[in-house]
């Protein structure tokens, strides 16, 4: 850290050579999703490493962030955050921008709650619907931030497509965290037609494979919610693509769209599922039991041809792409959304 004042700077890629400005005090990822471009990404808060890139030339400071996220050596080595470097000058950096943002504006919009279901004991199926004024656009598999009166925000992601967004609202799983500060709202106080805002659409989580590769698809919990919106675009450009949907939960309560999954493997010959229990002791279950990561490690021999794409808590995030690695899946063909968990939700 240093204490001069950062000043307005030029962000040059050196991957395309676009340019845009950062503003003072601002990050080179904010001032990014500003400019209409989207990077990788996706805490926002420098936890689960998903936007390092490379600095080139020039100077940063950075706010807090995990050293897990971003390590003292990997500093020395020229290695930045996004969504945590602050130029303190003209800087270039080198990072693959992912898709032009054009036509994904990021906005903050009143909406309504349209329908509440409890889809588990502990986790609830949200629907907001948006004033018919207002246009929403957005990548299955983003996120948006829900907006409370008190400063604070939690973010969620979208389980549902554009096209169905607009006749049903947008569709958030929701898991309730006991002596949090937002989701015991939701179970017990949240009604339809209550007022609501968020700000969104966030995230570089979406669909970035050739039709011809197959492709694992890995959820953890609510992790099911954006890995929903991947399958279902999926399938609906490609009914023949190859998919093997692995979903790890703790009982089979948890499994709380089981019938929807179930449903893709009946309809779409290529599309597997393997559901995969931690912690049941239902004598009847004769499915896959134990961590998910093992259960895809014992399917597959190597992982070379793959690309995955993986949705969950960070501890589930590391360990698959750790072991996936190791049996020869390539880094660049990993995809992952890491649910880092504001410390009260």
């Amino acid at each position: 850290m240093t204490g001069k004042m950062p000043a307005p700077a030029q962000v040059t890629n050196r991957r395309n050579r676009g340019r845009f400005t950062v503003e003072a005090g601002e990050t080179i990822l904010d001032a990014a999703l500003r400019d209409q471009r989207i990077f990788p990404y996706g805490c926002r808060s420098g936890v689960c490493g998903a936007c390092k890139s490379t600095l080139v030339e020039g100077r940063v400071e950075y706010g807090d962030y995990e050293q897990s996220a971003l390590t003292d050596a990997e500093i020395a080595q020229g290695k930045l955050l996004l969504c945590q470097a602050v130029p303190l000058e003209d800087v270039v950096i080198d990072v693959d921008e992912i898709r032009s943002g054009e036509d994904i504006r990021i906005k903050v919009l009143p909406c309504r709650v349209e329908k509440l279901t409890r889809l588990a004991d502990d986790v609830m199926q949200v629907f907001l619907r948006l004033p018919k004024s207002q246009d929403f656009n957005y990548i299955p598999g983003q996120y948006i931030d829900i907006l409370l009166k008190d400063g604070q925000r939690r973010s969620f992601s979208i389980a549902n497509l554009p096209q169905q967004s607009a006749d049903q609202g947008l569709e958030l799983h929701i898991r309730h965290v006991p002596d949090g500060h937002f989701t015991p709202r939701v179970f017990a106080a949240l009604r339809e037609r209550d007022l609501l805002r968020f700000e969104g659409p966030f995230g570089a989580y979406f669909l970035q494979s050739e039709a011809e590769r197959p492709v694992i698809m890995i959820a953890g919990g609510t992790g099911f919610a954006p890995i929903k919106a991947l399958v279902q675009q999926a399938l609906d450009t490609d009914p023949a693509r190859a998919i093997h949907l692995f979903w790890g939960a703790r009982d089979e309560r948890d499994l709380y769209l089981d019938q929807l999954a179930q449903t893709w493997a009946r309809a779409h010959p290529n599309f597997q599922y393997t559901p995969v229990l931690s912690e049941s002791d239902s004598g009847h279950w004769r499915g896959a039991r134990g961590w998910v990561h093992e259960t895809v490690l014992a399917g597959y021999a190597r992982f070379d041809d793959h690309d995955v794409y993986a949705s969950g808590p960070p501890v589930m995030i590391e360990a698959v792409r750790d072991a996936l690695i190791a049996k020869g899946m390539r880094a660049e063909r990993f995809f992952f959304d890491s649910f880092t968990y504001a410390p009260r939700e």
